[in-house]
């Protein structure tokens, strides 16, 4: 019996096992790869890699995708670089944890099913009306995960991919979560633009997010990466995600970064304010078809209630995220501006 066949039996890959067994548990099972690395399947959509020697001063890596389900393209690349690694076209050099976040709503082609599990981490799970939901037991068991993954005395890095539901003026663009005092690495802005990401935002507080939580709770150099739009199954160009792939597939061989171009620069923006849907009286005033970072000129408003409202200040800002279909006291967008030394 091949590895392929130890793990996912006779579906044809990672992800096809996903699916068919999208809304149940699945036993643990064990592989070792010709080369001695060691594939365990944790449960349905979690895969955990050791090499047989992990190589000097390597990371542990936790690479997610299909935390909201109908983001489909980085799942794609997830399940590419599984099967490249299962057909041995390259060994594994540092201790990886592989997730496919939301099967039942990958297998539906949904967002989500009850609730948006990108808002359940950190213990938010536990909290109701979210606690004892399917998506709050996947935050739970997905913490513990992580933690058990996590050793203290190495370097831990996570990338949570992601597509986006609207267009964007920046195709590619990361997230950072806010940790006090915490700056950028060097090596993680050459990742990025390795994975031909360009654009980082600097989050503004600690949040609720799968990158928020690894990187407050698990001390990880941690990344929401948004990767372009949301397609199903089937319908991506995988050729405008070959950056992710490739930087990924490095970085899982123990290969050295490549040198970035002298004239490729990351632009940074930071948070200046967090829209909150403040309830029935609330306004928001940007078009549903809008894209993502697009600007808006000083003193427009961008939205209101009886009692507050929110203009832009005196310089430009951009909108991500908008969003007015979320519940009362969630995030309706981020106002965003380039840092002053960006480009």
């Amino acid at each position: 019996m091949t590895p392929r066949q130890q793990l996912f039996g006779d579906h044809q890959d990672w992800l096809a096992h996903t699916l068919a067994n999208a809304t149940e548990s699945t036993p643990a099972v064990s592989t070792r790869l010709a080369d001695g690395c060691t594939v365990d399947r944790l449960d349905t959509g979690l895969l955990e890699l050791h090499p047989d020697q992990p190589g000097p001063e390597q990371p542990r890596l936790i690479v997610s995708a299909g935390v909201h389900g109908n983001e489909t393209a980085p799942i794609e690349v997830l399940n590419a670089l599984v099967s490249e690694l299962l057909d041995g076209q390259w060994s594994l050099a540092c201790p990886a944890l592989l997730i496919l976040g939301n099967p039942p709503a990958m297998a539906r082609g949904e967002r989500f099913i009850d609730f948006n599990l990108n808002r359940l981490f950190a213990g938010a799970h536990q909290k109701r009306p979210y606690h004892d939901t399917p998506e709050a037991t996947r935050a739970s068991q997905l913490e513990r995960l992580c933690r058990q993954f996590a050793v203290e005395s190495e370097a831990l890095v996570h990338y949570d991919l992601h597509t986006a539901i609207r267009p964007s003026e920046r195709e590619k663009f990361a997230l950072y979560p806010f940790v006090p005092e915490r700056q950028v690495p060097p090596e993680q802005c050459a990742f990025l633009l390795e994975a031909e990401v360009d654009t980082l935002l600097l989050q503004h507080k600690t949040g609720t997010t799968f990158s928020s939580f690894s990187s407050v709770d698990l001390g990880a150099e941690s990344f929401t990466i948004e990767l372009g739009k949301v397609q199903p199954f089937g319908h991506n160009d995988l050729s405008r995600f070959q950056g992710i792939h490739r930087a990924l597939r490095r970085l899982l061989r123990g290969e050295s970064a490549p040198e970035p171009a002298a004239d490729c620069q990351l632009t940074e923006f930071e948070v200046v304010h967090e829209i909150i849907n403040s309830g029935d009286q609330f306004r928001f005033h940007v078009p549903d078809d809008v894209a993502n970072f697009t600007r808006y000129p000083p003193g427009t408003v961008i939205w209101e209630d009886d009692r507050n409202q929110y203009q832009v200040g005196e310089s430009p800002e951009a909108i991500v995220f908008p969003n007015r279909d979320v519940p009362v006291g969630q995030r309706v967008g981020l106002m965003v501006r380039a840092r002053p030394d960006a480009d």
